[in-house]
């Protein structure tokens, strides 16, 4: 449980750095990948450690052509892949949906705030429109408004999904 609530920590330490400074430091991820290997390797030997491992490079790989396009940032990406790799592998994806949920529900009291949600629905559209057409991806904003307002810090999302697991509620 020591190594489960020092992966806590610096998972909260991502989070700061990403709110403050928008970038979730290599260390950090580092630290979190060595934390929950040895954590899985205490649990359960070698075998363990290795699953811990080929989970993070699993969802790493899975989650990869989100920041090719430019939707998700690399830390994000990272996060994700070191906070699955200490989860048991059926609670991997349910970890994600949550994630993810948790994100549209803040990106939806945002378009409130900034009252831009007709605006955001139509880049979308036009977007997803463009790569149907085309067959390629492009960059998400290559040609659309990139402003603060619409940016946002998935390591809360990935806290409180992780939180949740961790309370017994999934």
């Amino acid at each position: 449980m020591k190594f489960l609530a020092a992966f806590c920590v610096l998972l909260l330490a991502a989070c700061y750095c990403d709110y403050r400074k928008k970038k979730i430091p290599n260390y950090l991820i580092a630290a979190m990948a060595l934390t929950g290997v040895v954590w899985r390797f205490l649990m359960a030997g070698v075998s363990g450690a290795a699953v811990c491992v080929l989970q993070m490079v699993l969802i790493g790989s899975i989650l990869y052509p989100l920041f090719k396009i430019g939707t998700v940032g690399a830390g994000d990406v990272k996060l994700f892949g070191v906070t699955a790799g200490c989860l048991p592998f059926e609670k991997i994806f349910v970890f994600i949906f949550i994630s993810l949920l948790i994100a549209a529900i803040i990106s939806l009291v945002k378009f409130w705030k900034y009252g831009n949600f007709r605006e955001r629905l139509h880049y979308l559209t036009e977007y997803l429109t463009d790569v149907w057409k085309s067959g390629s991806f492009r960059l998400y904003l290559e040609n659309g408004v990139d402003s603060p307002d619409i940016r946002l810090c998935l390591s809360g999302p990935v806290l409180l999904s992780l939180l949740l697991y961790l309370g017994g509620v999934y």
